[in-house]
Protein backbone atom coordinates (compact mmCIF):
# COMPACT_ATOMS: atom_id res chain seq x y z
CA UNK A 1 0.00 0.00 0.00
CA UNK A 2 1.22 3.28 -0.68
CA UNK A 3 1.93 6.47 1.70
CA UNK A 4 1.37 9.61 0.71
CA UNK A 5 2.92 11.09 3.78
CA UNK A 6 1.26 12.60 6.68
CA UNK A 7 -2.77 12.10 7.23
CA UNK A 8 -4.37 15.23 5.28
CA UNK A 9 -8.15 14.21 5.69
CA UNK A 10 -8.36 16.88 8.73
CA UNK A 11 -7.28 19.83 6.77
CA UNK A 12 -9.33 18.16 3.92
CA UNK A 13 -12.49 18.20 5.93
CA UNK A 14 -12.32 21.78 6.86
CA UNK A 15 -11.48 23.37 3.73
CA UNK A 16 -14.65 21.57 2.56
CA UNK A 17 -16.70 22.54 5.74
CA UNK A 18 -15.51 25.95 5.20
CA UNK A 19 -16.49 25.34 1.15
CA UNK A 20 -19.85 24.29 1.48
CA UNK A 21 -20.89 25.12 4.93
CA UNK A 22 -19.46 28.57 6.41
CA UNK A 23 -19.34 30.29 3.46
CA UNK A 24 -23.50 29.66 2.51
CA UNK A 25 -23.99 30.35 5.95
CA UNK A 26 -21.95 33.78 5.84
CA UNK A 27 -23.72 35.29 1.98
CA UNK A 28 -27.03 34.32 3.79
CA UNK A 29 -25.80 36.54 7.19
CA UNK A 30 -25.00 39.12 4.58
CA UNK A 31 -27.60 38.91 2.33
CA UNK A 32 -30.57 39.13 4.98
CA UNK A 33 -28.52 42.04 6.76
CA UNK A 34 -28.56 43.89 3.51
CA UNK A 35 -32.32 43.30 2.88
CA UNK A 36 -32.73 44.73 6.38
CA UNK A 37 -30.71 47.62 5.73
CA UNK A 38 -31.82 48.70 2.14
CA UNK A 39 -34.83 46.14 1.25
CA UNK A 40 -35.40 43.02 -0.09
CA UNK A 41 -36.04 44.09 -3.62
CA UNK A 42 -33.25 46.20 -3.67
CA UNK A 43 -30.74 43.36 -2.24
CA UNK A 44 -31.97 41.33 -4.89
CA UNK A 45 -31.25 43.89 -7.78
CA UNK A 46 -27.78 43.91 -6.12
CA UNK A 47 -27.27 40.32 -6.90
CA UNK A 48 -28.95 40.33 -10.73
CA UNK A 49 -26.49 43.75 -11.51
CA UNK A 50 -23.50 42.03 -10.02
CA UNK A 51 -24.83 39.19 -11.95
CA UNK A 52 -24.76 40.74 -15.30
CA UNK A 53 -21.49 42.52 -14.79
CA UNK A 54 -19.80 39.39 -13.83
CA UNK A 55 -20.94 37.67 -16.89
CA UNK A 56 -20.03 40.38 -19.55
CA UNK A 57 -16.40 40.45 -17.84
CA UNK A 58 -15.86 37.50 -17.88
CA UNK A 59 -17.06 36.56 -21.52
CA UNK A 60 -15.20 39.82 -22.70
CA UNK A 61 -11.99 39.33 -20.33
CA UNK A 62 -12.59 35.24 -21.30
CA UNK A 63 -12.08 35.80 -25.34
CA UNK A 64 -9.03 38.69 -24.33
CA UNK A 65 -7.22 35.70 -22.75
CA UNK A 66 -7.72 33.41 -25.32
CA UNK A 67 -6.58 35.28 -28.22
CA UNK A 68 -3.45 35.53 -26.28
CA UNK A 69 -3.22 32.35 -25.52
CA UNK A 70 -3.83 31.46 -29.19
CA UNK A 71 -1.25 34.22 -30.55
CA UNK A 72 1.19 32.71 -27.81
CA UNK A 73 0.73 29.00 -29.37
CA UNK A 74 0.69 30.17 -33.02
CA UNK A 75 4.08 31.64 -32.54
CA UNK A 76 5.45 29.01 -30.58
CA UNK A 77 5.49 30.10 -27.00
CA UNK A 78 4.39 28.59 -24.17
CA UNK A 79 1.05 30.52 -22.46
CA UNK A 80 1.66 29.94 -18.76
CA UNK A 81 0.42 33.01 -18.14
CA UNK A 82 -2.35 33.31 -19.90
CA UNK A 83 -3.26 29.81 -18.68
CA UNK A 84 -3.40 31.19 -15.20
CA UNK A 85 -5.34 33.87 -16.45
CA UNK A 86 -7.88 31.49 -17.70
CA UNK A 87 -8.28 29.45 -14.94
CA UNK A 88 -8.47 32.81 -12.51
CA UNK A 89 -11.12 33.87 -15.17
CA UNK A 90 -13.09 30.39 -14.96
CA UNK A 91 -13.32 30.38 -11.66
CA UNK A 92 -14.53 34.10 -10.88
CA UNK A 93 -16.99 33.41 -13.95
CA UNK A 94 -18.17 30.40 -11.02
CA UNK A 95 -17.85 32.40 -8.10
CA UNK A 96 -19.75 35.31 -9.87
CA UNK A 97 -22.58 32.80 -10.64
CA UNK A 98 -23.26 31.54 -6.43
CA UNK A 99 -25.81 34.50 -5.61
CA UNK A 100 -23.83 36.16 -2.77
CA UNK A 101 -22.49 39.33 -2.08
CA UNK A 102 -19.09 37.96 -1.09
CA UNK A 103 -18.52 35.87 -3.74
CA UNK A 104 -19.14 38.20 -5.99
CA UNK A 105 -16.62 40.87 -4.63
CA UNK A 106 -13.79 37.56 -4.67
CA UNK A 107 -14.82 36.70 -8.22
CA UNK A 108 -15.19 40.45 -9.53
CA UNK A 109 -11.51 40.38 -8.09
CA UNK A 110 -10.37 38.00 -10.67
CA UNK A 111 -12.23 39.95 -13.57
CA UNK A 112 -10.01 43.22 -13.58
CA UNK A 113 -6.75 43.04 -15.03
CA UNK A 114 -5.21 44.79 -11.98
CA UNK A 115 -6.22 42.21 -9.75
CA UNK A 116 -5.84 39.31 -11.78
CA UNK A 117 -2.60 40.10 -11.71
CA UNK A 118 -1.82 39.97 -8.23
CA UNK A 119 -4.30 36.63 -7.93
CA UNK A 120 -1.62 35.15 -11.05
CA UNK A 121 1.71 35.99 -9.53
CA UNK A 122 0.01 34.40 -5.74
CA UNK A 123 -0.74 31.27 -7.87
CA UNK A 124 2.72 31.01 -9.70
CA UNK A 125 3.95 31.75 -6.16
CA UNK A 126 2.20 28.66 -5.13
CA UNK A 127 2.17 26.60 -8.08
CA UNK A 128 6.19 26.85 -8.51
CA UNK A 129 6.84 26.28 -4.68
CA UNK A 130 4.88 22.77 -4.86
CA UNK A 131 6.49 21.93 -7.91
CA UNK A 132 10.37 22.57 -7.44
CA UNK A 133 10.24 20.68 -3.90
CA UNK A 134 9.35 17.15 -3.35
CA UNK A 135 9.56 14.05 -0.88
CA UNK A 136 10.29 10.55 -2.04
CA UNK A 137 10.58 7.20 -0.59
CA UNK A 138 13.04 4.42 -1.31
CA UNK A 139 11.75 0.59 -0.28
CA UNK A 140 14.56 -1.59 0.30
CA UNK A 141 14.44 -5.53 0.61
CA UNK A 142 16.73 -8.20 1.19
CA UNK A 143 16.99 -11.03 -1.06
CA UNK A 144 13.53 -12.89 -1.32
CA UNK A 145 11.97 -10.27 1.34
CA UNK A 146 9.85 -8.60 -1.38
CA UNK A 147 6.29 -8.81 -0.61
CA UNK A 148 5.34 -8.69 -4.27
CA UNK A 149 7.78 -12.35 -4.72
CA UNK A 150 7.23 -13.80 -1.52
CA UNK A 151 3.16 -14.29 -0.17
CA UNK A 152 4.73 -15.73 3.13
CA UNK A 153 5.74 -12.12 3.77
CA UNK A 154 3.09 -10.25 2.12
CA UNK A 155 0.47 -10.47 5.59
CA UNK A 156 3.58 -8.46 7.64
CA UNK A 157 3.33 -4.83 8.22
CA UNK A 158 5.45 -2.59 6.28
CA UNK A 159 8.45 -1.76 9.23
CA UNK A 160 8.95 -5.35 8.63
CA UNK A 161 8.33 -5.70 4.73
CA UNK A 162 11.79 -3.65 4.00
CA UNK A 163 14.34 -0.82 5.25
CA UNK A 164 12.35 2.52 3.91
CA UNK A 165 15.07 5.48 2.84
CA UNK A 166 13.06 9.03 2.71
CA UNK A 167 14.35 12.16 2.10
CA UNK A 168 13.32 15.35 0.36
CA UNK A 169 14.57 17.60 -2.55
CA UNK A 170 13.98 21.33 -3.14
CA UNK A 171 14.74 23.48 -6.00
CA UNK A 172 17.66 25.84 -5.36
CA UNK A 173 17.85 29.02 -7.89
CA UNK A 174 20.84 29.71 -9.37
Amino acid sequence: MRSHGPNYAPLMFARLLALFVIVPALELYVLIRIGQLIGALETFGIILVTGLIGSYLAKTQGLSVWNRLQEKLNSGQLPGRELLDGVIILLSGALLLTPGVLTDMVGLMGLFPPTRAFLRKKLADRFSSSLMSGNIQFRAFSSGSNPDIDPDRSSRTDADSGVFVGGSAKHRPG
